[in-house]
């Protein structure tokens, strides 16, 4: 049995890309969460399909019998204050609040190059060095508590390949810049196509965790795609992810973790992948197996030392 304390999310991406509106555009809602429930997920997070209000989204994923675990906001504090930010992220604050999540997943789309920046390659990633990052941990760590405090919200900040907390140099500078009011959410398949060391970061930081996406990597697809200098959407495209269990990671940094660290948020399967050449519900199951197989002993292990 899974960790009273641990939940079983999923994330729509595996039916409906966020970013690439040909990938799933016929899937609808309804068979995303139906499957999601299906395959045994306790929750799921927000995909550009879902209601964004609250008397829309509840009845929804209560039909499902799914919680909702969180939803991605596009930040831009690299480029603007935090009263700024604040006001942009209201609304979508206030859903996640009302709906019973506990935590915001936040990504920095501020200082990406070009119109189209998934589109770019990924070499022009821009790095956490273009700005003051002291300047840029202060103003994440004033979003930080004030969504804390307005919305009772947990900040769960993405590293991201394209964005400025990329690599493992850059994640480590910016949790140690920022207060422990900023939240990690901990992706395994950004952390390896980065090169995060996961051990250290679980090691060093780990009681900055609040949220962990589980996705691999496919290394051949990897290979290609830093041999060519690909974009991000078209890596994506290509496959470099699938469900964990199913590519080249090395989960044991993470298991150890769930093991012996006191651990209580959401695990989320999470793979951005198109629907016509890997079946999402198929996908998913297996996942489900996977993470109950490969992270229940370690958390009946923890159980036992309490």
């Amino acid at each position: 049995m899974m960790s009273p304390h641990i939940r079983l999310g999923v994330s729509p991406l595996s039916w409906t890309n966020d970013v690439l509106p040909d990938l799933g555009e016929s899937i609808s809602l309804e068979t995303c969460l139906t499957q999601a429930a299906s395959a045994g997920y306790q929750g799921i997070e927000l995909g550009r399909k879902f209601p964004r209000t609250h008397a829309e989204l509840a009845p929804v994923l209560h039909k499902a019998g799914l919680q909702l675990a969180s939803g991605w906001h596009s930040g831009f504090l690299a480029e603007r204050g935090v009263a700024d930010e604040i006001a942009a992220v209201e609304s979508h604050a206030a859903l996640l609040r009302a709906s019973g999540a506990e935590v915001m997943v936040y990504g920095e789309c501020g200082c990406m190059p070009g119109s189209h920046p998934l589109d770019e390659p990924l070499s022009l990633s821009p790095p956490l060095s273009c700005l003051d990052a002291d300047e840029y941990a202060r103003k994440v760590s004033g979003f930080a508590d004030i969504l804390l405090d307005r919305f009772g919200l947990k900040l769960a900040y993405h590293h991201h390949l394209m964005m400025l907390v990329e690599q493992h140099h850059e994640l480590e500078e910016f949790l140690i810049k920022t207060s422990d009011s900023v939240g990690l959410v901990l992706d395994s398949g950004h952390a390896f196509a980065a090169g995060v060391n996961l051990a250290e970061i679980t090691e060093k930081f780990g009681h900055r965790i609040v949220h962990i996406h589980l996705k691999d990597v496919r290394a051949d697809v990897l290979h290609q795609v830093l041999e060519n200098d690909l974009s991000f959407n078209d890596a994506v495209r290509a496959g470099l992810f699938t469900v964990p269990g199913e590519g080249c990671i090395d989960y044991s940094p993470l298991t150890d973790f769930i093991a012996h660290a006191d651990y209580q948020g959401w695990l989320i399967v999470e793979a951005e992948q198109d629907p016509q050449k890997e079946e999402p519900s198929a996908a998913v199951s297996r996942a489900f197996q996977w993470v109950k197989n490969t992270f229940s002993p370690s958390l009946s292990a923890k159980e036992t030392v309490q």
